[in-house]
């Protein structure tokens, strides 16, 4: 049987054809694949803590002996539980409230799912009278994945429902400001959209008005006429200095003293 020339040259030029992109495999867009610097920073510490997120994503391990040692408060104590992220577990209770029964329990980089798998450890088996929650920041910025802002405040309530639900009273702190004014500040303001943040505040600042919870503002207290937070509060523009938790306590104090003095 004989086979067409023409056939034959037209399937000569197909494999060429292929042959050729075969040896040059298509590259993925550059534009697709570039991180910012914020992104790639997340994406590096996210990297670092994929063990603690996959073994112990609400890092029960942190205060569990801690709080087996912790005795129950004794007859008229106002034990209070200060809930948090970094800027919490950063804050040296001891220096700031001296001789105050007031309990630390942030962990660093924590998001509110995290915070929410850990409450009845860390907060309503210890009995306190409070709770200062201050939390948000961080889920604004993807540490634990995207998340949407309705499942934010959903997590915000949750956590105030069990506190109530166990007797204890709920001071909700106002997310803080960041500002961009520094070297250091770069990546964690670009994760951290200013106009997140000021969503989620109004909506606490409404959830508490409307379900007898008291709200810290420490925003307020702590932003500029730029609408970020102070240059002199915090040098990475997120964390606050000792400045910065030197305006914090008076506000945490009086609204401390305005739940104790309202029903759980």
């Amino acid at each position: 049987m004989s086979i067409c020339p023409r056939l034959l040259s037209s399937a000569s030029l197909v494999f060429l054809a292929l042959s050729a992109i075969a040896q040059h495999p298509v590259q993925p867009s550059t534009q697709q694949s570039a991180q910012t610097p914020a992104q790639e920073a997340l994406e590096k510490w996210r990297d670092s803590k994929a063990a603690t997120l996959r073994d112990d994503f609400g890092e029960l391990a942190r205060y569990r002996a801690a709080n087996a040692a912790l005795k129950p408060p004794v007859a008229g104590e106002s034990r209070v539980v200060f809930f948090g992220d970094s800027i919490t577990d950063l804050w040296h209770l001891d220096e700031y409230f001296p001789g105050k029964p007031y309990i630390n329990r942030g962990i660093g980089g924590q998001t509110t799912p995290q915070m929410l798998i850990r409450f009845r450890q860390d907060v309503i088996d210890l009995q306190p009278k409070v709770v200062v929650i201050l939390a948000g920041t961080n889920d604004i910025a993807g540490n634990t994945g995207p998340e949407r802002i309705e499942d934010i405040e959903a997590n915000y309530a949750s956590m105030a429902e069990l506190a109530r639900a166990n007797g204890i009273r709920v001071a909700f702190s106002s997310i803080l400001p960041v500002h961009n004014y520094t070297p250091l500040s770069q990546n964690p303001f670009a994760q951290r959209p200013p106009v997140k943040i000021l969503e989620l505040n109004r909506w606490l600042k409404g959830y508490c008005a409307a379900n007898g919870h008291v709200y810290v503002d420490y925003f307020s207290a702590m932003v500029d006429g730029n609408g970020l937070l102070k240059r002199d509060l915090a040098e990475d523009g997120l964390h606050p200095n000792k400045t910065g938790y030197g305006i914090m306590v008076p506000l945490a104090e009086a609204a401390i003293a305005k739940a104790l003095g309202t029903k759980a």
